[in-house]
């Protein structure tokens, strides 16, 4: 056959030869005689023309002429190398396999049937992969050689020298005993990758019955006779059982039973128990296959299958819970709520995955803690930071050594009923490899259109996850694809103002660090100042984690002093004590410059970690037009300062700049201490500002900042993260922010102490911006000695803050 006429694909008429109880496989020669008068026809009709042919198995032997029906669909296409007429009319003919292929219909023709064949492609695995199981394939057959010592050499020989991954599978198929189900499933193995697993698999098995049969003939220690080979299976088992212990397995397959009817299993997982249970019967309780078996079976028996009977808190008990476990978080704690009054009206509501994102130490996986003791259910948590294997979510099939269930899995059983509170801790911190993607596993779990069938690859059957409560956590959305977003319901959490942190302090963390150190309210108490020194000097964060590691810190040291003197003391620490019990501080308390600055604007920003204050530097000098951004930028914020000079290009007369500053000036863009590489839009107003104070030298006000975004016309834009940003300017001690208009909405959500102690303006345009920021020569000098902010009751839009 020539490469022109059997391409993969191509589709070719030839005689049909139906083969009874044979399958003819590529690349071997194989002895037939053909005594049907349809298949002589077909052989002779084959020799007189091209001498290829179809050679086909029937599904049944017995039937003398098969319809396409009955036959199976995918064969071999051969070409006849020997035709021998005999003496009765048959013929002994010699074929030899070529290629593999689909049956598509067939004809009538001169006394036999001929074929439409289409020609099937190889599927090719990487090249890499097909040399590994090649390799593995021929090291595997030479040991089993060397055990079968019916294995020709001349065929160990023809092994060695076979490149060919799809002709190495096919040749060694006829060393095995293999029914013919089993043989045309070989065939139908297109993918040389896929035959060559199968022939590994059937070594694989050959060994261990070698092995086993060898273990028989040292034990039997006579020769078997006829009478012996009738009995020699029973005498199979019984050498079996009596190695493994026969009294110690049967009472382990006993209690297995027991427990798996006494469980109340869903008919799938009870039948396949079954199922299992018969086949570790007949087994050695001693092999690895066994120990598989029991361990799928010990979880099975482990997974919770009934939902959890706890008594329900009410309405109002799950809120003081919640209140007793967190201090604030309004909005959280409503939503939360919600979902217990729905679940008391509703049997089965519709599943809602709740979401809560902010930054680190706001108290997201405590607050999933308190969601399970406020709903009265069970709690287990799963941790998916570095997760990037799909495995990890769906488990691992059982043909793998080591084989385990997924995360999901093992949290159920943790929980021990089938309807607890799991929470998925850092959903943003996943990510995916050649592996997989563990984000799409979760995406079938979250559903609650899907998880009803939720399959985890070990168990290998459905269940249901629809009466789970999920609650993710994460610090950005930024890391969370698409489609999983989705599926969450956003809560987010905010930083603390430093009153919250003086209430958490006071409520919570400073009692837990005296009960965690040993100590007494007598031992250890610190006055209100003292723990707001230490909230502003040793730590910097939008939650109370740092917070609390100080607290431990000062009660270590009293605990220390306690038991290195021998004395019960009292500590009663005020803020000037801080500093000799925890050191030098870490943080310089951020105030607001002492007097105005020409070129020098404080931009707020959004950071994992909270609000931030940056500051943003001008330098204008003379030069050639050049425009340098420094302090690790990124692609908005250089974005942002473009536009603003763009737009002062735009309205240089207004301003009184001279038309050729742009080509005259070199502009020096910086931004100190912008280490975490803040990036965002946001900063258009505040770079702007920047510069026109600059160029035209005119101070800008030190107790402000600002935020918005720009236009290349001067309009001020929304923003997002009012409320962190909010929050950093009061940390910071400003008493005046300027905001776009439209986030004036959003000052809801603002703390009430922030609203009282930071006056907040509106602006639309940047006309608005410049007025307020940039101080005039007649005004200079008394700004310098003022304390309070920008009245704002002659700007239109201002919000008085009360």
């Amino acid at each position: 056959m020539s490469d022109s006429t059997t391409g993969p694909g191509r589709v070719l008429e030839m005689p049909l030869l139906a083969l009874r109880d044979v399958v003819v496989f590529p690349h071997q020669p194989v002895s037939l005689i053909v005594g049907r008068s349809a298949s002589v026809a077909a052989v002779q009709a084959a020799w007189d023309s091209t001498r290829e042919i179809f050679l086909l198995a029937q599904r049944e032997s017995a039937l003398p002429d098969p319809d396409q029906e009955d036959l199976f669909s995918v064969g071999t296409v051969a070409r006849l190398e020997q035709a021998l007429r005999l003496p009765d009319g048959k013929f002994r003919i010699l074929v030899e396999g070529k290629l593999r292929g689909r049956l598509l219909g067939l004809n009538a023709s001169g006394g036999h049937q001929s074929a439409r064949v289409q020609l099937l492609a190889v599927a090719q695995a990487p090249p890499e992969e097909l040399v590994a199981r090649g390799r593995l394939v021929r090291e595997a057959f030479e040991k089993y050689a060397q055990a079968n010592r019916s294995i020709p050499a001349e065929l160990l020989s023809a092994v060695e020298r076979i490149e060919d991954p799809g002709q190495l599978a096919d040749v060694l198929i006829p060393s095995f005993p293999l029914k013919q189900g089993q043989r045309q499933e070989l065939l139908e193995a297109v993918s040389p990758a896929a035959r060559l697993d199968m022939i590994l698999e059937l070594l694989q098995t050959e060994m261990e019955f070698l092995s086993v049969e060898a273990k028989l003939r040292r034990r039997s220690k006579r020769e078997k006779n006829t009478a012996e080979q009738e009995g020699w299976f029973a005498e199979q088992v019984k050498v079996l059982r009596k190695e493994g212990g026969d009294d110690v397995a049967q009472k382990e397959l006993s209690d297995l039973a027991e427990q798996v009817e006494a469980r109340s299993l869903p008919e799938e997982a009870l039948t396949r128990s079954r199922q299992e249970l018969r086949r570790l019967s007949q087994m050695n309780m001693m092999s690895a296959e066994a120990a598989v078996i029991r361990a799928w079976l010990e979880w099975i028996l482990a997974m919770p299958w009934e939902l959890g009977e706890g008594q329900r808190p009410t309405l109002a008990d799950a809120a003081r819970i919640l209140h007793e476990d967190h201090h604030g978080l309004k909005e959280v704690k409503q939503r939360i709520l919600e979902l217990i009054a729905v679940e008391q009206l509703v049997q089965q509501p519709q599943g809602t995955v709740l979401c809560l994102v902010g930054p680190p130490g706001v108290g997201k996986t405590s607050l999933g803690r308190s969601i399970a003791r406020a709903t009265g259910r069970s709690f287990a948590r799963i941790a998916l930071g570095g997760v990037r294997d799909e495995a990890e979510i769906r488990g691992h099939r059982r043909t793998y050594i080591g084989a385990m269930p997924g995360k999901l899995i093992h949290a159920m059983k943790r929980a021990g009923t089938r309807n607890p509170v799991i929470l998925l801790d850092e959903v943003d911190k996943m990510s995916s490899d050649f592996r997989g993607d563990p984000a799409a596993a979760l995406l079938e779990v979250l559903d609650p259109e899907q998880n009803r069938t939720f399959v985890d690859h070990y168990l290998d059957v459905d269940y249901d996850l629809s009466q789970v409560s999920f609650i993710a956590t994460a610090n950005t959305l930024q890391g969370i694809p698409a489609p999983l977003l989705d599926r969450l319901e956003i809560l987010e959490i905010h930083g603390y103002t430093e009153e919250e942190k003086l209430a958490i302090a006071g409520r919570y963390l400073l009692p837990r660090q005296r009960e965690a150190n040993g100590l007494s309210e007598h031992n250890l108490a610190m006055t209100r100042d003292a723990v707001v020194a230490v909230i502003r000097r040793y730590t910097k964060e939008a939650g109370v984690r740092e917070l609390e590691r100080q607290l431990a810190r000062v009660a270590r040291k009293v605990a220390t002093h306690i038991v290195h003197t021998g004395h019960d003391v009292h500590l009663g620490l005020g803020p000037d004590g801080v500093t000799s019990v925890l050191g030098v501080p870490r943080y310089q308390i951020r105030e607001a410059e002492p007097a105005p600055q020409v070129g020098l604007v404080k931009g707020l920003a959004v950071t994992p970690w909270g609000g931030e204050i940056l500051d943003i530097e001008v330098a204008v000098v003379e030069g050639k037009g050049q425009v340098q951004l420094t302090g690790r930028l990124g692609d908005w914020l250089k974005e942002s300062a473009a536009a603003g000079l763009t737009f002062l290009r735009s309205r240089a007369a207004t301003w009184g700049l001279p038309e050729d500053f742009a080509s005259t000036k070199d502009i020096h863009v910086h931004y100190p201490g912008n280490a975490l590489r803040t990036d965002g839009p946001s900063a258009g107003a505040a770079m702007a500002t920047a510069l026109l104070s600059a160029l035209t030298e005119r101070p800008v006000r030190a107790d402000l900042a600002m935020t918005g975004e720009i236009s290349l016309r001067g309009r001020v834009l929304r923003i997002g993260g009012l409320r962190e940003k909010l929050l950093a300017a009061h940390r910071a001690g400003l008493t005046t922010v300027l905001i776009p208009a439209d986030n004036a909405r959003d000052l809801e959500d603002v703390p009430a102490e922030v609203l009282a102690a930071v006056q907040i303006l509106p602006v639309h345009t940047m006309d608005e911006v410049l007025a307020l920021a940039l101080l005039s020569e007649e005004n200079e000098a008394s700004e310098k000695n003022r304390a309070g902010g920008v009245d704002g009751s002659e700007v239109p839009g201002y919000i008085e803050s009360t």
